[in-house]
């Protein structure tokens, strides 16, 4: 007889779907504090070295989190290399495209989002922004091949709606039309590197992806270097954690959560899933900005949620008798 190496039998789909759950859940709180977080830091430091500032931050903690990863890879698959085909660096076309999406997620989204905040409450940003999903749904259908389930449509609708009773609700009653186009500008950035995101997400994994298009957008904002220098000499304490908060967690392990959660199912529900967000935006800036929100945005944010619930959570399959 012959020694035989065991071999470790994959996660069961049980445990699958309870990570990716819990993954989405992650990255929905923590995408929803950063609004938060950015409303309070912008009062001090402008959108721009805000920007270079978070993603500086994130990709310090993603190079850090990379390191790991790697090292572990190493010491467990000696035989193939170390490192699995989809967890090497890209390069060429893949590693162009990469950079892309990272300039346009990581420096050219956060840029028109902080902006946006300069101008709106952080409740009403996130609802110009949470246009997005509807967006990405779309694309998905037309160039990803997702199509058009009857489930995602019908929880796009419902989520839409209570999204659009939290506006209402909302509304100081002044339009600003400068931070409506920036929030917009938000929604289609976020849309387009989303769906970008999802085509390529098959030829690496997402943390690489993440860590990647961290540092692209980083690079691209180092112009904003000598006014973030100037602006933290002058800002409180309380501003300068909340730009290593921000490039922690909603960035550095938000993003590695959403890159999860993208690989693992359709960019459609994914998306649809954030629509709880500005439900949660709402809360968070009523207990911590003091923003007190009207009986009708809690309804609508009850209504996001159920069309989250409808869009995301597959049904179960009928057995057969």
């Amino acid at each position: 007889m012959t020694a035989t190496t065991p071999r470790t039998s994959p996660a069961p789909p049980t445990t699958r779907g309870g990570l990716t759950l819990l993954a989405m859940a992650t990255t929905v709180v923590l995408w929803a504090s950063a609004f938060v977080a950015i409303r309070a830091v912008g009062h001090d430091v402008d959108a721009g070295p805000l920007t270079l500032g978070r993603v500086a931050v994130g990709s310090v903690a993603l190079t850090a989190m990379v390191a790991v990863v790697r090292a572990r890879r190493r010491a467990t698959t000696p035989a193939a290399g170390g490192i699995p085909a989809r967890g090497r660096l890209p390069h060429g076309r893949l590693l162009a495209l990469v950079a892309v999406w990272g300039v346009a997620w990581f420096g050219g989204y956060n840029l028109t989002l902080n902006a946006a905040e300069q101008h709106l409450d952080a409740g009403t940003t996130a609802l110009l922004v949470n246009i997005a999903p509807m967006l990405v749904a779309v694309l998905a259908g037309l160039f990803l091949g997702e199509g058009f389930p009857r489930r995602l449509l019908v929880g796009i609708a419902v989520a839409f709606t209570g999204v659009l009773l939290i506006a209402v609700a909302t509304s100081a009653g002044q339009f600003d039309a400068a931070g409506v186009l920036l929030g917009l500008a938000s929604a289609v950035l976020y849309a387009g590197a989303a769906t970008l995101q999802k085509r390529l997400l098959p030829h690496l994994d997402a943390l690489t992806m993440t860590w990647l298009g961290c540092l692209a957008g980083t690079v691209v904002t180092l112009p904003f270097l000598p006014a973030l220098v100037d602006q933290l000499a002058a800002a409180p304490t309380s501003a300068v954690l909340g730009i290593v908060y921000l490039g922690l967690f909603p960035t550095a392990i938000a993003f590695s959560t959403w890159g999860y959660v993208l690989s693992r199912s359709s960019a459609g529900r994914a998306a649809a899933s954030t629509y709880a967000v500005p439900a949660l935006v709402v809360l968070m800036s009523w207990a911590l900005l003091d923003e007190v929100p009207a009986p009708a945005a809690l309804v609508g944010g009850v209504l996001a949620l159920t069309g989250v619930a409808v869009a995301t959570i597959p049904r179960r399959p009928v057995r057969a008798r």
